[in-house]
C-alpha cells in the first residue's frame, strides 16, 4: 500500500510537471502546489503562538498551544518542558517539513515533493507502529527514514551555519553536539537538528518524555541547560529564520548555476 502511495505521487507529480511546461500560464498551478506543500510560515506561526500563550495567559495556555504541535503528554510538563519540546518540534520539523520537502523539489521536482509528502504525511498519521496499521505504518516509516536521510543532515548544517547569527549562538558547539549526540535519538534522522539546535542555544534537548501511555527514557542531546526559558523560544526562532534564509539563498544559487 506505502508503495502503491509512492508511485501513485510520483504519476500525479509528473502530469502537474507536464502540464505546467505545455500548457499557458499552467506554472502558476505547479508554484501553487509547490508553496502550499512547504510548511516553512505555520511552523513559525506555531511555535511563535507557544511563546505568546505562555507569556500572555500561563502554563496552561503553554500546554495547549505546544500540544498541537508535539505528541507527548502536555500535563507533564512545567513552564521549561513547555519551552523545550516546542524548541525541539521546531528543529525537527525544519528537517522534514521545510528542508526536505524542498531538497526533493529541488531534485526531482513535483514528482519528488508529491512523493515527499505523501510518505512524510502517512508517516506522521500511522506511522506510530501500533497494531491496527502495524504493516502499513512500519512501510511509510521505513520509507520516510530513507527519503529524510540525506535532508536531515543539511538541515542539521544549517542550523549549525545559523549559529552565529543568533544572539548568544554557539556555532562551534552546535556543529560538536550534532556530530556527538545525534545518534542518541530513537529517530535515526531527527537527532540531527535537534542536536545541532542544543549546541547553537546552549541547550540540553530530548531526554526523558511521557507520551500518553508511553514513558520514553533516552539521552540527552547537548550539554547545556535543561530548563528552557521563554527567550530561548524566540532565540530557536531567530534560528530558524536564518537557516531558512540560508536554505532560499543556497537553492537561489543552485537555479542560478543550473541556468
Amino acid at each position: 500500500v506505502a508503495l502503491g502511495l509512492a508511485l501513485g505521487a510520483l504519476a500525479l507529480g509528473a502530469l502537474l510537471a507536464f502540464m505546467a511546461r505545455t500548457l499557458p500560464h499552467a506554472w502558476l498551478a505547479e508554484v501553487f502546489v509547490a508553496a502550499t506543500l512547504l510548511a516553512q510560515r505555520s511552523l513559525f506561526e506555531h511555535v511563535h503562538d507557544v511563546a505568546v500563550a505562555l507569556k500572555g495567559q500561563g502554563l496552561e495556555a503553554g500546554r495547549y498551544a505546544v500540544s498541537r504541535i508535539v505528541g507527548r503528554d502536555p500535563q507533564s510538563l512545567d513552564a521549561h518542558g513547555v519551552a523545550r519540546a516546542a524548541i525541539e518540534s521546531l528543529a525537527e520539523n525544519f528537517a522534514d517539513g521545510v528542508v526536505a520537502p524542498v531538497f526533493w523539489y529541488v531534485l526531482l521536482g513535483l514528482p519528488g515533493l508529491l512523493l515527499y509528502k505523501t510518505i512524510n504525511t502517512a508517516d506522521s498519521m500511522i506511522g506510530h507502529r501500533n497494531d491496527k496499521y502495524r504493516d502499513f505504518g512500519m512501510a511509510s516509516a521505513r520509507l520516510d527514514d530513507v527519503l529524510n536521510l540525506v535532508p536531515a543532515r543539511i538541515a542539521g548544517l544549517l542550523l549549525v551555519l545559523a549559529a552565529p547569527f543568533v544572539p548568544r549562538g554557539k556555532p562551534v558547539a552546535a556543529l560538536v553536539t550534532m556530530v556527538r549526540d545525534a545518534g542518541h535519538h530513537r529517530s535515526p534522522n531527527s537527532g540531527w537538528p535537534e542536536a545541532a539546535a542544543a549546541g547553537a542555544l546552549d541547550l540540553a534537548l530530548g531526554g526523558p518524555r511521557k507520551y500518553p501511555g508511553l514513558v520514553v527514557d533516552e539521552k540527552w542531546l547537548g550539554k547545556g541547560r535543561a530548563r528552557a526559558e521563554l527567550a530561548d523560544i524566540h532565540r530557536a526562532l531567530h534560528l530558524y529564520t536564518v537557516a531558512c534564509l540560508m536554505q532560499a539563498g543556497l537553492v537561489i544559487g543552485l537555479l542560478w548555476l543550473q541556468a
